[in-house]
């Protein structure tokens, strides 16, 4: 190991205990840290990383991360950057799923909870704003956004989330290419190993083949079929933690039941006051899916661990798969006419999610003021999700 690259861990650890406020502020944290201050990378090979993980599903902070890691020290130093960065708050949000009975027995937690979970539906609530007002540009972008609302409210299936992302992307980018355009495809494309796309496939369709066919009695049945979910999801996701978190409501609470709403608000609420990647918080979903099939805290553990990189590794394995192909991909004009269909159909999800969310609610006045109230800081001022969660813990506490 070099020095650089001892110092690159040490900076990645201390990046990964100081990472607040979701994607758009690890970006400008990675900007003062790892260009400006160490001169890991350059600035436009950090902008150009951020731009391949906004074309490739999965995790864009962490992508990026990963990204960095590679261009410093290979594939090796980004599987350790990976694990530095994800194992904290995956950890913590494990514990908190592991202790969850004990704390809600307790009078307090649930009125701290009362403030905290509408703070966390009006963060969703400004996740759709944001990315509506940056994506919805075109009379086909709001038809895509409006038919994922309605089709998701409608059907409730979780395989509705593939069909549709699928669908919108081809839509946006149903346009003719030039003659240069695809002779940079054909190049591109010939310089792929195929033996790699057929096993990141070939993952995805082996465990959900064993979670159809496995008894549902056995104890390798769920914690299969979650690998599969998570897999899946991780495969699909465009857009970041903003849209991971509807999906996972939309399918774990809304179709599948694993878990109620109020444990789903609970633990998103508890990642946002931590600093890590946002999809940290499938590890509390994994755990409390088997806490709720009534799994001991082995089980529940074991969740955490699948969920954990059921969700990051598809987004682990692409980027280090495509980092080479870069400067080919990105001159290919219908990647990113598609990146704008599969935006528009998230918007849907986020907003027919937050509709699932503000349900739990009820015709609660203090909650739903809290839930406009959040959304109007965040839009209006500079003040960071941590710090709102932190705000809703000590009304809690105080009042």
């Amino acid at each position: 190991m070099t020095a650089k690259q001892f110092l690159f861990i040490r900076d990645a650890t201390l990046y990964t205990l100081t990472a607040f406020g979701g994607a758009q502020a690890h970006i400008g944290i990675m900007l003062k840290d790892f260009v400006n201050r160490r001169h890991y990378i350059t600035e436009e090979e950090l902008l150009e990383l951020n731009a391949l993980t906004q074309v490739l599903p999965g995790p864009s902070s962490t992508q990026t991360l990963i990204g960095i890691a590679y261009k410093v020290g290979g594939v090796w130093l980004s599987i350790l950057t990976f694990l530095i960065w994800i194992i904290p708050s995956a950890t913590a949000l494990c514990l908190i799923a592991i202790f969850y009975e004990q704390l809600g027995e307790q009078g307090r937690f649930k009125h701290i909870l009362d403030y905290v979970k509408p703070i966390a539906v009006g963060i969703v609530g400004f996740a759709a704003f944001s990315l509506a007002r940056s994506v919805i540009k075109s009379k086909v972008s709001v038809w895509l956004a409006g038919a994922a609302v309605i089709v998701t409210l409608i059907l409730k299936n979780a395989y509705v989330f593939p069909m549709l992302i699928l669908m919108g992307g081809i839509i946006s980018s149903a346009t003719e290419a030039s003659a240069e355009e695809t002779e940079i495809r054909v190049k591109l494309f010939s310089q792929i190993n195929k033996n790699k796309v057929l096993y990141f496939l070939g993952i995805l369709l082996l465990f959900a083949a064993l979670g159809a066919v496995i008894n549902k009695t056995s104890p390798f049945s769920l914690p299969i079929r979650l690998f599969e979910n998570f897999y899946r999801n991780g495969a699909l996701i465009f857009g970041g933690g903003h849209v991971l978190v509807p999906l996972m409501f939309t399918e774990f609470v809304e179709m599948k039941h694993y878990l109620s709403a109020n444990e789903f608000l609970t633990g998103y609420a508890i990642q946002q006051a931590l600093p890590g990647p946002t999809f940290s918080f499938t590890s509390f979903l994994g755990s409390m899916t088997m806490k709720n099939a009534g799994e001991n805290v082995w089980g529940q553990i074991i969740g955490s661990i699948v969920a954990t990189l059921g969700i990051n590794l598809p987004g682990f394995i692409l980027v280090l798969f495509f980092v080479p192909f870069w400067n080919d991909l990105r001159r290919i004009g219908r990647i990113k006419k598609s990146l704008s269909g599969i935006n528009s159909v998230a918007v849907g999800f986020i907003i027919a999610a937050f509709i699932f969310l503000l349900q739990p609610l009820g015709i609660n006045p203090i909650s739903l003021s809290i839930v406009v109230l959040t959304f109007l800081i965040l839009n209006y001022t500079k003040i960071s999700t941590p710090v709102l969660i932190i705000a809703g813990v000590l009304l809690g506490i105080y009042f």
